[in-house]
């Protein structure tokens, strides 16, 4: 259904968007797309490790060894190994999350002519609480964020819905839980025709304006002000939970957005408005697009309502989420949809709260 709607929804996307999303008509995925990432079926999965220990000590350099097993695309199950250590910044912390994400460590040998092929060093995202069964939802809740952006370009993380069964190889207990994996921003840049670019604090003149623009629109539809594609975090590259990636020799920088935990959408116990902007909850919206992108934002979001059927299929593509999950995402963006169905409401909604510097 969701392949359907893309290929009749998208050949009427506008001229200036042409680039941006240049071959969904086909069967999907776009070009360039590792094994791994271009299905989007469950994938049944055990990881053997000493559990206890990595989320006890939580190493962010040092690896601990495990094993990986999985059912490879001609249906034969392999085992190979893996190393593992936790990742992240906020959700690494024990305060926040019991079980820390993961960061999957493969040796390219091994998943050579399998489902894994090409893939090295992967992010996976996990359930955070072991023994609050709610937090899943909000795994799939970010899942579903990351499949919704993806399906409006193809300058976005690709990511593949896991089902693991996780083997305390400590005292030999399995927990079973959803997680997600997502795609390696080189690889990103890559399929692109692009480089990940490691620059400081830059100025909206510096950003390829129609991708940008896109991306702060998403980031209201979904109800996300935890980010900047301007700003680094302390001591980082920027940006904040966005990356930047350009074409070799060029100066306009694309970004790639990743995190969002902190939206409205995936609305998580632990998520706090940021302080900076004063708001009630996560669920309220606030624009934070540069005003220097008021030209696109007319294009931009007539882009959003060409594709408004695509990403509402996408909720109802989404496996496995509940019937109360498609529902009330589907709420939330029919507020969004709401917010920009004339130029009145535009300009209250989202001209009015830009941003002339970032």
């Amino acid at each position: 259904m969701l392949q359907r709607a893309k290929r009749q929804i998208l050949a009427s996307a506008l001229l200036c968007f042409a680039l941006l999303t240049p071959t969904l008509a086909q069967d999907d995925p776009y070009p360039g797309l590792a094994p791994l990432f271009a299905g989007d079926s469950v994938l049944e999965i055990t990881i053997d490790a000493p559990l206890t220990a990595l989320m006890d000590v939580r190493p962010d350099k040092a690896y601990l060894d495990g094993s990986f097993t999985f059912t490879d695309v001609d249906g034969t199950q392999r085992k190979v190994g893996l190393k593992l250590r936790t990742r992240g910044n906020y959700r690494r912390a024990k305060e926040h999350c019991d079980f820390a994400p993961i960061r999957l460590n493969f040796a390219k040998s091994e998943v050579a002519g399998t489902l894994f092929e090409g893939q090295d060093k992967l992010k996976l995202v996990t359930h955070c609480q072991n023994n609050e069964p709610d937090y899943e939802n909000l795994l799939m809740r970010e899942y579903l964020a990351y499949r919704m952006l993806h399906a409006l370009t193809p300058k976005s993380f690709a990511v593949r819905l896991m089902r693991i069964s996780y083997l305390n190889t400590e005292n030999r207990k399995t927990r079973r839980r959803y997680g997600f994996v997502i795609e390696d921003e080189d690889a990103v840049a890559k399929r692109n025709g692009m480089k990940i670019a490691n620059v400081g604090l830059i100025t909206s003149q510096y950003l390829e304006p129609e991708h940008a623009s896109l991306i702060h629109v998403f980031q209201y539809m979904i109800g996300n002000t935890e980010y900047s594609v301007l700003r680094p975090e302390p001591d980082k590259d920027c940006c904040h939970n966005a990356d930047l990636m350009a074409p070799k020799g060029q100066s306009l920088y694309t970004p790639l957005a990743y995190d969002f935990d902190f939206s409205g959408l995936v609305n998580a116990p632990y998520a706090e408005p940021n302080p900076r902007y004063k708001l009630p909850n996560v669920r309220t919206r606030l624009f934070r697009g540069s005003c220097e992108y008021d030209e696109q934002l007319e294009a931009t979001l007539q882009y959003f309502k060409e594709n408004k059927d695509v990403l509402y299929a996408v909720i109802d593509d989404t496996e496995p989420l509940t019937r109360l999950t498609r529902a009330s995402a589907r709420r939330y963006l029919d507020s969004f949809y709401e917010r920009i169905e004339t130029p009145a409401d535009v300009k209250k909604w989202l001209i009015g709260k830009c941003y002339k510097t970032q």
